[in-house]
């Protein structure tokens, strides 16, 4: 072939285009040979053009094309023709068209697969997938799949609009350190060590947190960055070693405008990438209504199933289980009042539940902690039966009033000494209903809502002290500030998280400008003047240079791609992830390294994995 570069895509020609001379460059996704006439299907990240070699094309061409096989990397030279009406394959942007081929080429063969590029699909449509190491192993076969390319593709899509978006809104992208020190973050840091110093280590960012700070005290009042952070925790489907978010700060601010100035570019991502329009504002929820209601700090509310407190159940009859959520054993944290006994009321369901499929759903609140699963049906006459519906025989019409049960619809109890147990536990059970009867709106494909006035600190049962809900740095609600030391569990912050479709996409905060109220905070968890000092003293030294009141929120990129293209890990909208032990198959990372670059390091190796 004379000029093998393309003319075109794969994705690219209509009917429009018919008598055009081009060039085809992709991979051959199949061939069929019909005798006389041999059909290629021709692949690249654009779609899919069907190539025809006829029976007057040269016969080194139909000896080529004959030799082709799956995966082979060629250029096509041909002709397009435009399909006859019972040919056109509607299914196809290219289905017009083929084109037929004058002259082909091969760059590069392929070995036989390990898994197919294609699609195959179960009987019931659903997508057959190799195991999962093998699909890392050979990532950039598995990046071929369609599904795939489309994940990725969405992905950049939605960084430039992300870019767009805040540059329109004065923001300025500012690259933070990779190499940090290291600070008590919450999970582990990965760390580097120093040729140049020996003995000591830099840190890999778990986020830009202290970075982004530094940059409002140093004047740059709006800041965001795509950043690459590392945590050494267990993986998990929306968790991964290094994890990439939408990094944002803002100074001279409020809450207010970062929960606007969040929901602007999500509603801008949206329309821009996907053409979906998100509501002009996102519900709002505080942090105890998000348990007591969903059991959750992060609901799924695309089905409107709500729990109920049930504690008047404690006095409608003797029933020991109820007895002990009244009481409610959580008056050490006052944050709330409310009982243990939480109710949800499954609609129409009772001629469906089987006992099988109610222990199920006892499973599941026993590996959130509950007790155990209390339930009642509401038969045909409006009659209890089953589960613990002989205590509760004739006060059928008092319960069904105040929670809103009717005919045919299944009753459960969570009860515990501890309301947040009852709540997370009965929480999960609602989640589970939801998967399994298929509740959610079909109108309601991306539900937004922000989680707010959750509690400052959290008591370590385990360690007998204090510790704040998210980070030290947050701003307590300025109306507690009188009360930090004298009832911790009171407080409540300044911080917000945005949640999805029952995932936590984002966290963010007020931030602490003011020293002391800072070492206030430090003293409260137990952080003495010199330990709070090296870890965290260039960060507090700062804030004694005139530090604007500031905030901000980090949206997780990866979550974000995975919730949009309704994938279930995070593995699937990232081109090169770790499996569930962080390693790669692919390029076997992490690996052994040469006995002096150790040395180079001042690292000795003690012991090894076998």
């Amino acid at each position: 072939m004379e000029n093998s570069k393309r003319t075109v895509t794969c994705g690219e020609l209509r009917k429009s285009d018919a008598g055009k001379k081009v060039v085809l460059n992709g991979w051959v996704s199949r061939t069929r040979d019909l005798g006389g006439l041999l059909f290629i299907r021709l692949r690249d990240r654009y779609g899919i053009t069907q190539v025809m070699v006829g029976e007057k094309a040269d016969e080194k061409v139909r000896q080529i094309a004959a030799g082709l096989k799956s995966e082979y990397c060629i250029a096509v030279e041909g002709v397009v023709n435009a399909r006859a009406e019972k040919d056109i394959n509607k299914d196809m942007p290219t289905g017009e068209i083929e084109v037929e081929a004058t002259d082909i080429e091969i760059f590069t063969t392929s070995q036989e697969l390990p898994f197919s590029i294609e699609e195959v699909r179960q009987k019931d449509g659903t997508l057959v997938l190799p195991n999962e190491d093998l699909r890392l192993k050979y990532r950039y076969l598995d990046l071929r799949r369609d599904p795939m390319q489309q994940n990725i593709i969405l992905r950049s899509q939605v960084m430039f609009a992300t870019r767009e978006y805040l540059t329109s809104k004065g923001f300025l992208e500012i690259e933070t350190p990779t190499f940090v020190k290291s600070t008590p973050e919450g999970a582990r840091d990965y760390l580097v060590p120093s040729r140049v110093h020996p003995g000591k280590f830099y840190s890999l960012p778990q986020s830009p947190q202290l970075y982004k700070q530094l940059l409002m005290v140093s004047g740059f009042d709006k800041y965001f960055q795509i950043a690459r952070c590392y945590r050494d925790e267990d993986a998990r489907g929306d968790r991964q070693p290094e994890f990439t978010q939408i990094d944002m700060e803002m100074s001279f601010t409020n809450r207010e405008e970062v929960l606007e100035t969040t929901e602007g570019m999500m509603q801008y991502i949206f329309k821009k990438t996907l053409n979906y329009n998100l509501p002009a504002h996102f519900d709002r929820i505080t942090w105890e209504d998000a348990f007591d209601l969903y059991g959750s700090d992060k609901p799924d509310l695309r089905f409107d199933m709500k729990m109920q407190d049930a504690a008047f159940m404690a006095e409608l009859a003797d029933f020991n289980a109820f007895k002990a959520g009244a009481a409610n054993a959580d008056k050490s944290i006052e944050r709330h009042k409310r009982s243990g006994i939480k109710a949800l009321v499954v609609k129409n369901v009772a001629d469906k539940y089987s006992r099988k499929h109610i222990e199920s759903l006892e499973a599941v609140a026993k590996t959130y902690k509950a007790k155990g699963l209390a339930w009642m049906k509401i038969d045909a006459e409006g009659k209890f039966e089953g589960g613990i519906s002989k205590f509760y025989a004739g006060k059928e019409a008092e319960i069904c009033s105040k929670l809103g049960a009717e005919k045919n619809d299944l009753i459960l109890f969570v009860s515990d000494e501890k309301w947040q147990v009852a709540c997370v536990a009965l929480g999960a059970v609602r989640k589970q209903l939801g998967k399994d009867l298929n509740l959610y709106n079909p109108a309601d494909e991306f539900h937004f809502a922000w989680i707010i006035d959750f509690p400052y600190f959290a008591w370590n049962e385990e360690e007998n002290h204090w510790e704040t809900e998210h980070h030290m740095f947050t701003l307590p609600q300025k109306k507690y500030w009188d009360m930090l030391e004298s009832n911790p569990g009171a407080v409540k912050g300044d911080l917000y998280d945005l949640v999805l479709n029952g995932y936590e996409l984002a966290s963010g905060s007020m931030r602490i400008n003011d020293p002391a109220l800072q070492e206030r905070i430090f003293e409260i968890v137990g952080y003495s003047r010199e330990r709070a000092k090296k870890a965290f003293g260039f960060l507090v030294q700062a804030f004694k240079f005139g530090a604007p009141p500031h905030g901000g929120i980090a949206p997780g990129l990866d979550r974000l791609i995975m919730l949009m293209r309704h994938e279930e890990s995070i593995h699937e909208v990232i081109a090169f992830p770790k499996n569930n032990l962080a390693a790669c198959p692919m390029d076997e990372c992490p690996s052994v390294v040469d006995e002096k670059q150790l040395q180079d390091l001042h690292i000795t190796v003690t012991e090894r994995e076998e």
